[in-house]
C-alpha cells in the first residue's frame, strides 16, 4: 500500500514539474506540447499501477481527450490543445487516485481473508487440543478402572487358594451326660444328650464333657 502511494506520488510530482516547467518566454505552441507531454505521463502512470486492467474505459477516455488535444496542436489550434490536455491530466489524476484506492481495498481484503484464515485454523487447533484433552482423561479413567479390577481379581484368587489351602475343621460332637434319681425307686437314671457344635474356621476346636448329677434323698 505505501509502495503504491509512493510511487503514484513520484509520478504525478514528475507530470506537475513536466507540465510546469514552461518558460516564460514559451509561446503557446510550447505549452500546448508541454500540456500534452504532462497528460500522457500521467495517462503513462496511471498504466503503471494497473489502471488499464481496474479502469480500462476511463483510461482509454482519458487517452482519446489527449489524442484530440495533439490534432488541435497540430492543426494550430494551440490555446486549444492546451485546454484540452489540462482536461486529459485530470481524467489521469481521477483514474490514478481510484485504481490507487482500489489496490488498496484489494490489499486489505487479502489481509482480512489471511487473518480469518489464520483465526479459522486457531480455532480447529484448540478444538482438537480440547477433545485430546478429554480422551486423554477417558483413557486414565478406564485405566484407573482396569487396575482396580486387576487387583479386586487378584485379591478374590487368594482368598481362593487361601481357602483350597486351609479348609474349615470338621464339626465336633459334644456330649452332656445328666444323672438323676427318682425319688420313688431310688433307681438312678443317666440322660445323655448329643450336641453338634460347628465351630469357625480360624477357632480352635475343643471337646467338652459335662456330666451333671442330681441326687435327692427321701
Amino acid at each position: 500500500m505505501e509502495r503504491s502511494r509512493t510511487l503514484i506520488a513520484l509520478l504525478l510530482a514528475g507530470s506537475l514539474v513536466a507540465g510546469s516547467a514552461t518558460p516564460a518566454i514559451a509561446g503557446k505552441s510550447d505549452r500546448a506540447a508541454q500540456a500534452i507531454a504532462a497528460a500522457q505521463a500521467k495517462i503513462d502512470s496511471a498504466r503503471t499501477i494497473g489502471a488499464g486492467t481496474e479502469l480500462p474505459r476511463r483510461i482509454a477516455a482519458a487517452q482519446a481527450e489527449l489524442a484530440r488535444a495533439s490534432e488541435a496542436k497540430q492543426s494550430g489550434h494551440n490555446e486549444e490543445a492546451i485546454q484540452i490536455a489540462i482536461r486529459a491530466q485530470a481524467m489521469a489524476d481521477a483514474v490514478l487516485g481510484e485504481t490507487a484506492a482500489r489496490k488498496d481495498a484489494d490489499v486489505a481484503a487479502t489481509r482480512a481473508i489471511a487473518q480469518d484464515q489464520v483465526q479459522s485454523v486457531q480455532s480447529q487447533a484448540d478444538a482438537a487440543r480440547a477433545e485430546a484433552a478429554q480422551a486423554n482423561a477417558r483413557a486414565a479413567d478406564a485405566a484407573q478402572a482396569a487396575q482396580l479390577s486387576a487387583q479386586q481379581a487378584a485379591a478374590a484368587q487368594t482368598a481362593a487358594a487361601t481357602a483350597v489351602q486351609n479348609p474349615p475343621p470338621a464339626p465336633t460332637n459334644v456330649e452332656t451326660t445328666i444323672s438323676t434319681t427318682q425319688p420313688a425307686t431310688g433307681a438312678r437314671r443317666t440322660v445323655k444328650k448329643k450336641v453338634v457344635v460347628r465351630p469357625k474356621a480360624t477357632a480352635p476346636t475343643t471337646v467338652t464333657t459335662a456330666t451333671t448329677r442330681v441326687s435327692t434323698s427321701q
